[in-house]
């Protein structure tokens, strides 16, 4: 049997890569995919634990927009804006739910393969690119507040390709938003508020779904992802409002697409061994 130190030490690495690939447009279900493989930290219960840390990187997003959630909450009995607000992340939320309800488990049990983490990782490299090129006078959009319930839908809709593994949730919800319209900094900031709702409801489904493979010796274990996807997600978070003030994501882009090769090579070559 594992000893327990080595298992919290991977329960810590597992989280350190989930905060810190949740909201870049990177995708942290692939990041874990390949270092749960590196690890061996890849049966059922760790694809549990896998979504259920998610919990910890929207504890860091509760935090930082902490007086803007906390403002609208006080204002909703009374405030057209704060219930405009709110509405938008209802709405934006809802398409993921149904559908994830619907499809999560025939995802999970075809498309988590290497192949096909790798070949989302590569086009949404490109489509980075290509939304990147794409001219600054067709933002509409400034801030999250200035969001129609229309727009809210339709970066909803476009976060459900996330459930694609390698496709990242923040990436397709940034990216989708941005040619959709919003500028970077509003695409941005929706993203983390639609991640509140769509990431506490995977975790706590999932949670519930596979509580038989759980124990009550699971839970240092979970803590320690917790704490540390909430660590790493919290300074990520913090970096990357500053970082999209004045760059792009060209980086992230690239990144990807070089990601996407080296998934495929150690696939190929035999080097990680993947889980079914």
């Amino acid at each position: 049997m594992e000893l327990d130190s080595l298992l919290l030490i991977k329960a810590a690495i597992m989280g350190v890569v989930e905060g810190l690939t949740e909201f870049l447009p990177i995708s942290s279900t692939g990041h874990l995919i390949l270092a749960g493989a590196l690890l061996g930290f890849d049966d059922e219960k760790a694809k549990v634990f896998d979504i259920a840390i998610q919990t910890g990187a929207i504890f860091a997003v509760i935090l930082v927009y902490w007086q803007k959630l906390r403002e609208t909450l006080l204002a909703l009995p009374s405030s057209q804006q704060a219930q405009r607000f709110a509405f938008n992340v209802l709405i934006g939320f809802l398409p993921a739910a149904v559908l994830g309800l619907l499809l999560g488990k025939a995802i999970k049990a075809n498309l988590f393969t290497p192949t096909v983490v790798a070949t989302t990782f590569i086009l949404g490299g490109f489509i980075i690119l290509w939304a990147e090129r794409r001219p600054a006078s067709r933002v509409r959009i400034q801030t999250v507040d200035d969001l129609a319930w229309r727009d809210a839908l339709k970066v909803g809709l476009v976060q459900c390709l996330a459930m694609i593994p390698g496709t990242s949730r923040s990436g397709a919800t940034i990216i989708g938003g941005m040619l959709l319209g919003l500028s970077r900094r509003a695409a941005t900031d929706f993203s983390f508020f639609l991640a509140i709702p769509t990431l506490i409801g995977a975790g706590a489904y999932s949670l519930y779904k596979e509580r038989a493979l759980l124990s009550v010796a699971d839970l240092p274990m979970f803590a320690v992802g917790l704490v540390f996807a909430f660590g790493s997600a919290w300074l990520c978070i913090r970096w990357l409002l500053r970082y999209v003030a004045t760059h792009s994501f060209v980086p992230f882009a690239w990144y990807r697409i070089i990601f996407g090769a080296v998934v495929l090579i150690t696939a190929q070559m035999g080097w990680v061994r993947w889980a079914a």
